[in-house]
């Protein structure tokens, strides 16, 4: 697999190959994620695409078949094929997944159907308290499984402190306040408007960067993490 260092170097070929398949009927090609951002780590990133195609298109999903599977021998995830409609019908529904979105995109071709969207603050605040509890109960339920086995311990902290930042945007946007593009950034924003040690979570991602800790040092990460978790859940369960 070829390692890709820029992800705007398959911008050209990749809205090429779509442009062919769909002519009139492709709306967007937008890149979002880690890769449209400034944590996109070359040949460890995944690269994430939102195709957007028109109501008559996107049932011709069919045609993408040969391209799909030849991008992601070269490393592109299979993307996300919607519609502008099905967007903007699901903002109530998944305002956290969309709002990561908006906030982490690069268009590269079309129109940037994710531009001033905009959600409720009730749906978003009721899904990151979803989120919280139920990534809560995964990552007690998937430590206990590891049965303390320190690469087993840090692969579970790598593979899901991601998605607590994900959560964390969320908050941060029902605070009002600028939401910072480096996931570092992000924490410590956090830690600045609610009571959460933002330590905690940094040495997560020094983990999922792929800093070497010890045993006992992994250990007592793993411990503070649910701790914080824990404490992060109670502080939204009464955010208004």
């Amino acid at each position: 697999m070829t390692t890709i260092h820029r992800p705007e170097e398959v911008f050209p070929d990749i809205t090429g190959e779509y442009r062919a398949l769909y002519g009139d009927g492709l709306v967007s090609v937008i890149l979002y994620g880690s890769a449209a951002g400034e944590d996109y780590r070359p040949g460890k990133s995944d690269l994430n695409f939102l195709i957007v195609l028109s109501e008559e298109a996107i049932d011709h999903l069919d045609r993408a078949l040969a391209v799909v599977s030849r991008w992601r021998r070269k490393g592109v995830a299979t993307p996300l094929f919607m519609t502008k409609s099905y967007i903007d019908s699901s903002l109530d529904s998944y305002p956290l997944e969309f709002l990561n979105m908006r906030e982490g995109h690069v268009l590269a071709y079309g129109k940037d159907v994710l531009e001033g969207i905009s959600f409720e603050p009730g749906d978003l605040r009721l899904q990151c308290e979803r989120e919280i509890k139920g990534k809560l109960l995964l990552l007690r339920e998937q430590f206990l499984a590891t049965g303390g086995k320190t690469r087993k311990v840090r692969g579970l902290i790598a593979e899901s402190i991601t998605a607590f930042v994900s959560i964390f945007r969320g908050l941060l946007y029902l605070r009002g306040v600028e939401i910072p593009s480096p996931r570092r950034e992000i924490v410590e924003a956090l830690a600045r408007e609610f009571p959460v040690d933002a330590g905690v979570f940094l040495r997560c991602l020094d983990i999922k960067e792929g800093k070497k800790l010890s045993q006992s040092e992994t250990g007592d990460i793993m411990k503070a993490y649910l701790v914080e978790v824990r404490r992060l859940w109670g502080v939204v369960d009464v955010l208004i």
